[in-house]
């Protein structure tokens, strides 16, 4: 009788070890290794096998080889169990490592050879408390030591209401050390980064008072927090004894990633002004995942995940085609953007093949979405350095005409004319006034004067190149100041333009102008504001000589009494 068990016993280890065929074989100082190729899967739809279902004879012959690289199945119900068999063929025992790399996994059990007979079971998973795991780690880590002369196999069962990844590795004790402490000092740089670019976008916030700064921290908080929820990170250190926070904190950090992440694009990318429609849809999702995002700790995982997954995905498509339409209607901040963007839309779109178990989960799909998010924390963050100077450039734009405004004319005059007085160069000032401005908007209406300006604005940005400065000075008055430019060149300058405005055809409406002229030559000017007095002046002697005409002001003296006298006369 004893004889006839030890025969059977024989028969079940043999066949046991046939099932299994292909074991990994293992060795002394072994690097990690994945064990996707190696693995046996068995899925279970109702998920109500137990373990000694699963060992019985029936359930032989459903166990299936894992072929690919990886193995992920997308958002399932079922429970999938996994038995990878280890070999050590040295005469000494072997200290193992084996390593889940996902820790989003709801319920993950393992079992393991007991010493003398029998099973050892370990149940852990991020719906259990996080001192349930054999090791105090971010993934589920299970230590094992195989026997001298050995073949062994292991048994998990996975179950999750996310996504189905099972990424299996094994390295021996001595080897697993040191990459775990590599891999412990690139999360703190990782994370190390964004803390580094909030701060310091912070206090750009707190100097320029952008909104835009505003949603950028939103955006990155929220989403290095819903990094290291999906790292396993914030399960271990914030929250270990929270197992629903360590679940539903995801959905809620990535709901809010999204919003604000809509609200920045729409104001980096200027998308109100510059794309209306686009902007209209981009609203429509904001105002969908304000609720969602509210109701999402209190509803069921599984399809709350997948929602906002599909929401990231579109919502990714929607920027991009946001920042081309920005780009092209001539958006600064969103050349940065596109690039940023375009970096982050293809580790989405990685991940998300890998989420719904398109491609492999692998180290490359499982960590591209990281990378990917903070090359775009990079630029974006360069993105609002552009906006920063678009904004000032705005400021200093007159909106009518596109010239620069009187502002950035005051701010200027002063300084070429102290360029000009140390370099012992010319500087010629033209003042411009558009003849009978008024008379213009009593009988064509004001529309037609803002076309007015507007061509004329056009006229002389034409005809002006760097480092001309062509100001629009209030009203129906322009500047332009022409450093390194004497007075007949000016003056060639005022009469071309006069020419011009007065062959303009605006639909019947004629155009002329008034031009002044005055020029720094031989010290005759001792201030900016003397120079501008002096084409001032010049400008209403034009006005007062019947218009459509250039006069220049005294070329040796600063401007006299009578030059001023124009000036009060006609105002």
């Amino acid at each position: 009788m004893q004889f006839a068990k030890w025969i059977w016993g024989l028969v079940l280890i043999c066949s046991s070890v046939s099932t299994w065929a292909k074991p990994f074989v293992v060795e002394e100082g072994l690097p990690p290794q994945s064990l996707a190729p190696y693995l046996k899967i068995l899925v279970d739809e109702p998920g109500s096998l137990g373990f000694q279902d699963v060992l019985g004879a029936d359930s032989q012959k459903r166990w299936q080889s894992n072929d690919s690289d990886g193995a992920n199945f997308g958002f399932s119900p079922a429970a999938y169990w996994v038995a990878i068999t280890l070999q050590n063929p040295t005469a000494s025992p072997i200290g193992l490592v084996l390593r889940q790399d996902y820790p989003l996994i709801d319920q993950l059990d393992f079992w393991r050879p007991a010493a003398g007979d029998g099973w050892v079971r370990v149940a852990t998973g991020d719906r259990r408390q996080f001192d349930s795991r054999p090791l105090n780690l971010r993934d589920f880590v299970f230590p094992i030591t195989l026997p001298a002369n050995s073949i062994q196999t292991y048994y998990l069962r996975y179950q999750t209401a996310g996504s189905m990844n099972i990424g299996l590795s094994v390295s021996s004790e001595t080897a697993f050390l040191p990459q775990l402490g590599k891999e412990q000092i690139l999360l703190g740089v990782y994370y190390g980064g964004f803390l580094v670019l909030v701060i310091y976008n912070l206090f750009l916030f707190l100097a320029v008072r952008d909104r835009a700064y505003a949603y950028y921290m939103g955006y990155a908080i929220s989403y290095g927090l819903y990094f290291g929820v999906h790292n396993g990170v914030s399960f271990q250190y914030l929250w270990p004894g929270n197992p629903w926070l360590a679940n539903q904190s995801l959905l809620v950090l990535l709901g809010f990633t999204l919003i604000f992440g809509i609200q920045f694009v729409r104001t980096i990318c200027s998308g109100p002004r510059l794309a209306p429609r686009t902007d209209r849809v981009a609203r429509c999702f904001l105002y969908v995942l304000l609720p969602l995002t509210a109701i999402a700790p209190f509803a069921s995982y599984g399809p709350m995940v997948l929602t906002l997954s599909i929401f990231t995905l579109v919502l990714s498509i929607l920027f991009m085609v946001m920042g081309i339409i920005s780009l092209l209607r001539g958006s600064v901040p969103a050349r940065y953007f596109l690039v940023g963007w375009t970096a982050l839309l293809v580790s989405v779109v990685i991940y998300m093949l890998k989420t719904f178990g398109l491609v492999p989960h692998n180290s490359f799909t499982h960590n591209a979405f990281q990378v990917g998010a903070l090359v775009e924390m990079v630029l974006l963050s360069l993105a609002l350095g552009a906006r920063v100077g678009e904004i000032q450039r705005h400021g200093y734009t007159d909106q009518l005409t596109g010239l620069f405004n009187r502002r950035h004319f005051d701010e200027q005059l002063p300084r070429e004319f102290a360029f000009a007085a140390r370099s012992g160069t010319p500087l010629a000032l033209l003042i411009l006034d558009l003849d009978h401005f008024k008379a213009i908007n009593d009988r064509f209406g004001h529309a037609r004067g803002d076309a007015a300006l507007c061509a004329l604005g056009e006229l002389i940005r034409k005809q002006v190149r760097k480092p001309v400065l062509a100001c629009r000075y209030g009203g129906e008055e322009f500047a332009i100041l022409l450093p390194r430019t004497n007075r007949e060149q000016a003056r060639a300058v005022a009469e071309r333009l006069v020419r011009l405005v007065e062959e303009l055809d605006l639909n019947g409406m004629a155009l002329t102008v008034s031009v002044g002229v005055a020029a720094r030559e031989s010290e005759n000017y001792v201030s900016a504001i003397q120079l501008f007095e002096a084409a001032d002046a010049a400008l209403y002697r034009a006005k007062q000589s019947g218009r459509n005409r250039v006069e220049l002001a005294p070329s040796d003296t600063e401007p006299s009494i009578k030059d001023l006298s124009f000036v009060a006369s006609a105002q």
